[in-house]
């Protein structure tokens, strides 16, 4: 019961927090970040950008990098209950529901596009791009690339960077905020 009445507060407060993110997402972020580690995810810095669609599962079993960007919709998932399903498969069906539970850790300078799921287990490496729409398990090794479903490594982030700053019809938009 206290799980239910911790991650209910958390999103009314998150709701509330989310009115901030229209007018200045810095603001907005100081008072998440300070909202996320008042539920125990862990925060190794200070996160840029964490959307206020995002899903959290377990947050003390989260561990977040700084410069982190999460854009909408992403899912953080600490659990996965798919096994009880195998295990009845295999006429061993369990007396009650057996879950695989594990900590996701992400790494410094990561973007995460949207409607990303990251699965129990995940580890993502520091300078990390993750395309939208993917779905992360196990471990992804820093200065990549990752897209997909099941993801997977499709360049190298300095390649990428390299690539983009030779380019003449790339628009660079500054931030001011």
């Amino acid at each position: 019961m206290n799980r239910i009445i911790s991650k209910s507060l958390f999103y009314i407060q998150k709701w509330l927090l989310g009115i901030f993110v229209y007018f200045d997402r810095r603001i907005y972020m100081r008072f998440y970040n300070n909202l996320l580690k008042q539920h125990g995810v862990k925060l190794n810095g200070q996160p840029r950008f964490i959307a206020k669609s995002v899903k959290f599962d377990d947050f003390d079993r989260i561990i977040l990098g700084d410069r982190l960007v999460v854009s909408m919709n992403v899912h953080f998932l600490t659990h996965d209950y798919s096994y009880t399903t195998a295990l009845i498969a295999i006429d061993k069906k369990p007396t009650t529901d057996k879950a695989v539970i594990n900590e996701i850790m992400i790494g410094n300078n990561v973007f995460i596009g949207m409607n990303t799921t990251i699965l129990p287990g995940t580890r993502i490496g520091d300078n990390v791009i993750v395309g939208a729409g993917s779905v992360l398990r196990g471990v992804v090794p820093e200065n990549s690339i990752v897209i997909g479903n099941p993801a997977e490594v499709v360049g190298d982030i300095r390649n990428y960077a390299q690539k983009m700053m030779e380019r003449n019809d790339v628009t660079i938009v500054i931030d001011k905020k």
